[in-house]
């Protein structure tokens, strides 16, 4: 089958779409189709190479606003593909209008990641918008990330009949924990966050959350804007010696920190944190979680008195009391992290999400060969 991926950057451009794109491209060239990505250039000349089997066209960029790359070279590089399948990966506009008026594709798929939410992207949807209820009614398979993002988007709910869920996958087998619960040897109850330090990450809730917390202490690994307002807010509460910011870690590090918590915390406050990645991270290295509900992917993938416990975003008090519960029992600690381990690997291994996406390439092009 011909497959070709179409969206704004790719690897080594690190983010979650890209890596997701990544591993999805790569595993079908691993199985024998021929697998094309076509995103866009950080300069203004277009490139093409072969990366793990793929090839990767990356079309040259004029400049970039709000976010999307502004590329006359991409809409001429589609014009020239004639695959099978075009999977698009939304939020793209330029790709997705692009494909709506050149693409050439015998069927296409979108993966809806997610709304566009920012505020200073909020502008482009008032001319994108309608393009965009036209491209979701076009294509033959709208993949969002999560069940619950259908009834909870605006733009998802007109064509439901047409969603199929397939949840991000990753490699489970890298956060493999050494034992259940790996507990340090102190008294400590150890809090884990991870993440680039966004406002919608809502770790000030956390943060105000600790002091009704005892024998806690809270480590946070990742960087980004907001960790010089959150770490004023650590010392405000006096809370700096019971918080520990690690900053930005490595790949191979990063499983360490997830082996070293008693528990995962994402008390994201917005719809800005589509699905939770890291919530999968922590689950496929065996730690319940505790996490919001924000009408996303966090309180789907963290399945409530189940993996672990979902309550309301912004509500200091409720946070405390979830993460008091777990710090105080034990066994449902571990029997959350039994669980989550077990969830993981049902529902988020890399091979699960590949296959899934053949079997909708196979229905909406009628072959796979």
């Amino acid at each position: 089958m011909n497959i070709l991926h179409l969206y704004k950057d790719y690897h080594p451009v690190l983010g979650g779409i890209e890596n997701y794109i990544k591993a999805l491209a790569e595993a079908q060239a691993a199985a024998g189709h021929q697998v094309t990505v076509l995103v866009c250039d950080p300069g203004p000349k277009t490139r093409t190479e072969v990366m793990n089997g793929v090839n990767v066209i990356k079309a040259g960029r004029l400049f970039t606003a709000a976010s999307m790359p502004l590329s006359l070279s991409q809409p001429l590089q589609l014009l020239r593909q004639r695959p099978d399948i075009v999977h698009l990966h939304a939020p793209y506009p330029l790709g997705e209008f692009s494909n709506w008026l050149l693409g050439r594709a015998k069927a296409a798929v979108i993966t809806y990641h997610s709304d566009i939410v920012r505020p200073n992207q909020q502008k482009w949807l008032r001319v994108y918008g309608p393009i965009l209820r036209r491209v979701l009614r076009r294509v033959d398979r709208v993949i969002p990330t999560s069940p619950p993002y259908i009834d909870s988007s605006p733009w998802l709910r007109p064509v439901r009949d047409k969603c199929t869920p397939i949840p991000i996958g990753i490699d489970v087998d890298r956060f493999k924990p050494d034992r259940p619960l790996n507990r340090r040897s102190d008294s400590v109850f150890h809090l884990l966050c991870v993440g680039l330090l966004r406002y919608y990450k809502g770790l000030d809730t956390l943060i105000e959350a600790l002091p009704y917390i005892p024998d806690t202490h809270l480590t946070i690994v990742g960087s980004g804007p907001m960790e010089d307002e959150w770490q004023a807010l650590a010392a405000s509460r006096n809370l700096a010696d019971r918080i520990t910011f690690v900053g930005a870690v490595s790949d191979d590090e990063l499983p360490a920190y997830y082996h070293q918590a008693d528990l995962f915390v994402l008390p994201a406050n917005a719809r800005s944190e589509a699905f939770g990645m890291v919530l999968v991270e922590a689950m496929a290295a065996g730690r319940p979680c505790v996490t919001t509900e924000l009408g996303t992917g966090t309180s789907w993938i963290v399945q409530h008195g189940q993996t672990g416990l979902v309550v309301p975003p912004m509500n200091p008090p409720a946070l405390a009391e979830a993460i008091n519960t777990l710090r105080t029992n034990e066994a449902l600690r571990c029997r959350f992290a039994q669980a989550s381990l077990a969830r993981a690997r049902a529902e988020f291994a890399h091979p699960v999400m590949v296959n899934r996406m053949m079997q909708i390439y196979e229905q909406v092009s009628g072959h796979l060969t």
